[in-house]
């Protein structure tokens, strides 16, 4: 069996910033076992794989090299790319049927493209003192508070203590013991001339440290949103690679805008 596979880097101006995806158009499904040997095999925060259903239109799955997830952004992103570059190059826009429900991208302003993705509204942790108390030791810096959305959120002061902040055994102790996937760590953007900046670490799902998350923005947008009063937001994710998102809150969806940067093009033999 042979399967086209592309490499992308998503919130990328050039290759080797953002965050890498490898997209594998199939044209029915794999086994599961077989799609996730693939994402390991690959050794990316996520592959994505996706079959036609109409004109326009594509059922999406994202596995990361251990699990499948309900929800990956870049990975959209760089779907979208494949599709509107290579595949369907005629459409402005296309659409992905998944786990969370239909997502949409299309083409933008500069050659960037606009995913639109479910927002999650952030609210108190359940387990707030205890799991404040938690990351504190973990990470050495004590988060200003947590709250739970599609992923646990620690809120800190200042940029440093994000940059400062390490992925390691002790954070994934944590989250398996708060029954956590994963933490979304956020500040105000201070000097930076951002409005927020982020980081996130998955290690449960075989992520140290994902470099750029469309889905950790889903829930920081509305959240910075509403805590800054402003709907349109400049963030900044700052893994190693890096990688800026163009932001806007509106309700029940968080638009999101970013560049692609093509890397790899390849063949798998099964």
């Amino acid at each position: 069996m042979e399967l086209k596979l592309w490499q992308v880097d998503a919130f990328a101006e050039k290759p080797f910033e953002g965050n890498p995806a490898a997209v594998v158009p199939l044209t029915e499904w794999l086994a599961d076992d077989v799609m996730q040997a693939i994402a390991a095999e690959n050794n990316l925060s996520e592959t994505a794989f996706f079959v036609p259903e109409a004109a326009g239109r594509y059922a999406l799955r994202w596995f990361t090299p251990a699990v499948e997830v309900p929800l990956c952004g870049h990975a959209t992103m760089a779907s979208a790319h494949v599709v509107l570059t290579h595949l369907a190059p005629d459409l402005s826009r296309v659409e992905f049927s998944t786990k969370s429900g239909v997502l949409t991208v299309e083409r933008a302003d500069g050659g960037a493209l606009a995913m639109a993705l479910p927002a999650y509204r952030a609210e108190p942790h359940p387990e707030g003192a205890d799991f404040r108390e938690a990351l504190d030791e973990a990470l050495g810096i004590e988060p200003r508070e947590v709250l739970k959305a599609n992923y646990a959120l620690a809120v800190f002061a200042t940029v440093d203590e994000i940059l400062e902040a390490e992925s390691d055994g002790a954070v994934a102790d944590v989250l398996e013991e708060f029954e956590e996937d994963g933490i979304i760590i956020t500040a105000p953007g201070g000097d930076t001339g951002f409005d927020f900046v982020s980081r996130f670490f998955v290690p449960g799902k075989g992520i140290a440290e994902d470099p750029v998350t469309g889905a950790a923005h889903a829930a920081l947008v509305p959240f910075w949103a509403k805590r800054l009063g402003k709907a349109k937001l400049n963030a900044r994710q700052m893994s190693a690679r890096g990688g800026t998102l163009i932001c806007e809150e509106q309700g029940e969806r968080v638009l999101i805008k970013g560049k692609v940067a093509p890397y790899l093009e390849g063949m798998i033999r099964i």
